[in-house]
């Protein structure tokens, strides 16, 4: 699965509409409203980076108000919680 992280200037007046509109879009996971230098940042995660390529210049920065993206492509994921004991929950040990 590759992940992507697009940041996205949008118009200050389409802001939640905009956010709406890529969220409900195949492949995008989460769109964040948030503060600073972008308004919003979306998380997208796809089988193969083709699908970057249908979705992103197509799509997103077609949605009215977009004004503008930069895409980062994730290679490792980090975190401080035990995912995959998470999603072991209730399934018995394969050792």
């Amino acid at each position: 699965m590759i992940t992507a992280i697009v940041l996205i200037h949008t118009a200050a007046d389409r802001i939640p509409e905009a956010a709406q509109e890529i969220a409900d879009i195949e492949g995008v996971a989460e769109v964040y409203s948030c503060a600073g230098d972008v308004d919003l940042i979306a998380i997208l995660r796809v089988p193969a980076h083709e699908d970057l390529a249908r979705i992103i210049p197509p799509k997103i920065s077609k949605v009215p108000g977009v004004l503008d993206t930069d895409t980062h492509i994730a290679f490792r994921s980090f975190s401080s919680a035990d995912t995959e004991g998470a999603f072991a929950i209730g399934v018995p040990d394969a050792d």
